[in-house]
């Protein structure tokens, strides 16, 4: 069976290691192509704006001590749907980024995969 997200590139910026590499399996399993992960702020605005074929996104809210809004700035430049992760869940986000998909920590696959497909705006097969 194909997943809905098959074959879809999703930046990850995260600086823990250990969730990081979760994440990327959990994108595996659902047959995405992670792209990263950047374990830094300087790192992800890079990849998100040099990375020709970006699908989506995860952000870390808090990566290294640094908020990921400058990454989530040139994504939105860009058009490329993003979703946030955070331990605060979106209560924690300053206004102007209310509203915009959002997981809390710790997370399911099931809510990264229903949240990136809400950023994409892809219907549940």
């Amino acid at each position: 069976m194909t997943q809905p997200l098959s074959g879809r590139r999703v930046l990850v910026v995260e600086d823990e290691s250990l969730v990081a590499m979760l994440l990327e399996t959990i994108l595996e399993d659902m047959e995405c192509i992670p792209v990263g992960p950047a374990s830094n702020i300087d790192d992800g605005e890079t990849l998100a704006r040099d990375t020709a074929d970006l699908d989506a996104a995860l952000l870390d809210v808090n990566v290294a001590g640094r908020q990921v809004f400058p990454v989530a700035e040139v994504l939105k430049a860009r058009g490329v749907p993003f979703v946030f992760s955070t331990g605060y869940g979106e209560g924690g986000l300053p206004e102007e980024w209310r509203g915009q998909p959002t997981i809390q920590k710790p997370f399911t696959e099931a809510a990264i995969r229903d949240a990136l497909m809400k950023a994409m705006g892809v219907a549940q097969a």
